[in-house]
């Protein structure tokens, strides 16, 4: 496949490799799933490995970034942990995809439904979980425009927040990663938040969060008690 050498990986661009995903996702959603044969792709990727994009989802089992995005062997770097928290290991893990392994793109794909979202919206405390879920908190505290019944129960509520949390997840990036931010506005890779609709199977790429070249602010979707936007990004 295309991704499988060096040469192909550092012709593509941030905007290419984002074109690919979507592509991707188009033939998921569709039923026309690439003919690849994976054994050989185990054998191609043996010496190397050279991947356009790094997505980070959810470990819901039904999230898979290979199968949404129709993507073979060697072809993403696939980060996941519950809601889409941003920790330094994701981080590391990112600067690792991006700077050294010369991915392009980078996409934090939150999905419907999410337990860890739900979790959070009902500040569940279980052992460890408690922790992570508690990354989530401050997505759950902006989320100003729903006023009553603000739990997991409330599945408007719980999508507001979702998206947020994406939202949030893209901002900590910015804001947390120098080796990623100087990428950006060197214009060497791109970044975007996205929603899976573990529904009907499609990606909704959050075009207000592309990042690529100067860093710039985007309104959350969300708004204080007078309906007013709330701007959480740096400049």
């Amino acid at each position: 496949m295309r991704m499988h050498t060096k040469d192909a990986q550092a012709t593509t661009t941030p905007q290419l490799a984002l074109e690919y995903l979507r592509e991707g996702n188009y033939r998921f959603v569709n039923n026309l799933k690439s003919n690849r044969n994976l054994l050989q792709q185990v054998n191609e990727t043996v010496d190397g490995q050279f991947p356009f994009a790094a997505v980070l989802s959810c470990i819901d089992s039904r999230t898979s970034a290979e199968l949404i995005f129709d993507q073979g062997l060697g072809e993403i770097f696939s980060i996941r942990i519950a809601g889409t928290v941003i920790n330094e290991d994701i981080l590391g893990s990112m600067e690792f995809a991006c700077n050294l392994a010369g991915s392009k793109l980078l996409v934090v794909l939150g999905h419907t439904k999410c337990g860890a979202i739900r979790g959070a919206c009902d500040n569940v405390q279980m052992g460890n979980l408690s922790t992570l879920l508690n990354k989530i908190q401050p997505s759950v505290y902006y989320e100003r425009t729903v006023t009553e019944n603000r739990n997991s129960q409330n599945a408007e509520f719980v999508e507001k927040v979702s998206r947020i949390q994406v939202k949030r997840s893209v901002e900590n990036i910015i804001e947390q990663s120098v080796v990623l931010r100087e990428m950006i506005e060197k214009e060497q890779i791109a970044l975007i938040g996205a929603i899976y609709d573990i529904e009907t199977g499609l990606v909704e790429f959050l075009d207000e969060t592309f990042m690529f070249g100067k860093i710039r602010h985007f309104y959350l979707d969300v708004g204080d008690e007078n309906g007013q936007a709330k701007v959480l990004t740096l400049n």
